[in-house]
């Protein structure tokens, strides 16, 4: 009878230590998370950002060759009417 008492105790005990108060824990992984997300949230915008500019600067070289060309067609045009 005794080991059936001491049993139930140990496991009651076992039982309170589970319900330890992990609300610490959860109010920091709630602050990490935030974080993160925040973190992440602003790479993704410098990101963004860089991508624009490349565009930007790759749409300012498309526009420089589209004028060279234009030149080079105007020059080739003349050379050849000249002939």
């Amino acid at each position: 009878m005794m080991k059936k008492v001491a049993l139930t105790v140990a496991v009651l005990a076992l039982g309170l230590a589970a319900c330890e108060d992990n609300a610490p824990d959860n109010a920091t992984s709630t602050v990490n998370t935030v974080e993160m997300e925040a973190n992440a949230d602003t790479a993704a915008a410098a990101n963004a950002v860089d991508n624009a500019l490349d565009a930007t600067e790759n749409a300012a070289d498309n526009a420089a060759d589209a004028t060279d060309n234009a030149a080079d067609a105007t020059e080739n045009a003349a050379e050849n009417a000249a002939q």
